[in-house]
């Protein structure tokens, strides 16, 4: 029975609950993934670089963004991707290994025993990534222009709670079973085990109430597009990007903009964890997810926040200047932390808020840049193109990070990256003077 097209449903109704799932499986396979296998013992080099392959998908995702177009609707593709999901964290929840205390101690555990849960892992990336573009291009179809611009800023805060939900309140539940038991795989395992119920809980509502706007149709149902014609729109689409005037340059600036922070988010979490003997600051799991996973991600929210307010009233180019700043310096807090080890949750948890807060704040210059790049002709796969090259600047520097902090130590590696802040302000310098002074002014 052909169902009926309904797009006056209240966007109150699926907008927050749409990019909340958004967020979780992309924090699961980015965040939590780093310190569950952190805490079950595997070495932070093999940690590193296995989790880092894990950030692909979302990489090359503008390959196949053209096929969600073309096959189905985007919300038959919102609703199948949840659903695979939903059944991979069930799956992890029940194939993950249990090594022993002693194997888990020795902090070499074999990556061999995670195989299962690497392929899990690396499915659930591919089925978020593909929902991120159909869930995109949903809320596009779905909104009017005027709706579009009001719930904005709701999509965006619903984004930022599935974070304190993943890295907070998931990693706390992991961290309060792991003290009670003593048992850090069955700890995870029940973890897992209650993201796959929320999700699919989600999933299920979603089925009922997402709508099914007009526009929502399948490309290649509708005007039979010949395999030829598909692809050479598709690289149409790819040709014009690297057009562009300033392109390389654009690029360089995508990928070393975020270079200090790259390398520390993925060695930030292991440190908190890491014996103090060895130069970590040996909180426990339920600590970390409170410093972190909470307090630092809603000072990554109100940086963010107040860095789009900033941005809006002097523009981009005004702004990136100290928007470069606030992405630099407060890495500046890990140097501390890794010289000083301090043991007071409060002094650990301000240091956290102040380089979150600064994070936030910078980060909106760089997603401002790659809007102002993506104008004109397939802005919205240009962006996709964009959002490629951001994904790279995290995967490269995060593979190698691990292996370095390992050779070098947790205080070296930590000025390490502040000298990585060098790289940030050469190319915003760089990117200035190519910038429309009225771009981002409202």
């Amino acid at each position: 029975m052909k169902m009926k097209k309904t797009a006056s449903i209240n966007p109150w109704g699926w907008v927050p609950t749409l990019y909340f799932a958004e967020g979780i499986p992309y924090f699961i396979v980015n965040t939590i993934s780093v310190i569950m296998f952190t805490n079950m013992g595997m070495s932070k080099g093999d940690m590193a670089m296995y989790t880092s392959l894990l950030y692909l998908p979302w990489v090359i995702k503008p390959l196949w963004s053209p096929f969600v177009d073309i096959i189905r609707t985007k919300r038959w593709w919102v609703i199948a991707m949840q659903i695979v999901m939903s059944a991979a964290f069930a799956i992890t929840a029940f194939s993950l290994p249990h090594p022993s205390p002693d194997v888990i101690a020795s902090g070499n555990t074999p990556v061999s025993l995670f195989t299962l849960t690497l392929v899990i892992f690396w499915i659930t990336a591919f089925a978020s990534a593909t929902h991120d573009i159909a869930a995109d291009g949903f809320y596009m179809l779905a909104l009017s222009t005027g709706d579009q611009a009001q719930f904005v800023g709701i999509r965006s805060t619903f984004y930022r709670l599935s974070s304190i939900f993943g890295q907070g309140v998931l990693v706390w539940l992991a961290g309060v079973i792991e003290s009670s038991s003593g048992d850090i795989p069955n700890s995870w395992r029940i973890t897992m085990l209650v993201t796959a119920v929320i999700f699919s809980l989600v999933t299920l509502y979603h089925t009922f109430v997402v709508p099914r706007p007009a526009g929502d149709t399948s490309s290649l149902k509708d005007d039979k597009p010949s395999v030829g014609a598909i692809f050479a729109e598709f690289g149409r689409t790819f040709k014009t990007y690297f057009m562009k005037p300033g392109v390389v340059l654009a690029i360089v600036f995508m990928l070393l903009y975020r270079l200090p922070e790259a390398f520390l988010l993925k060695l930030c979490m292991p440190f908190l964890v890491a014996s103090r003997d060895i130069g970590g600051l040996g909180m426990s799991t339920a600590n970390v997810g409170l410093a972190y996973g909470t307090i630092g991600v809603i000072f990554l929210t109100i940086g963010g926040i107040l860095g789009g307010i900033f941005a809006s009233r002097l523009g981009l180019k005004k702004s990136l200047w100290v928007m470069a700043a606030c992405m630099t310096l407060p890495c500046l807090t890990f140097v501390y932390l890794s010289m000083a080890q301090p043991t007071n949750i409060v002094a650990i948890s301000t240091a956290i808020a102040i380089e979150q807060f600064g994070y936030g704040f910078g980060f909106t210059a760089y997603m401002l840049y790659m809007m102002y790049f993506s104008e004109g002709e397939f802005k919205t796969s240009h962006y996709a193109i964009c959002t490629a090259f951001m994904a790279l600047s995290m995967l490269l520097p995060g593979m190698v990070a691990g292996y370095i902090q390992e050779a070098i130590g947790y205080v070296n590696f930590f000025w390490m990256v502040m000298a990585c802040c060098i790289g940030t302000l050469i190319v915003s310098v760089m990117v200035y003077r190519k910038i429309d002074p009225t771009y981002g002014k409202k």
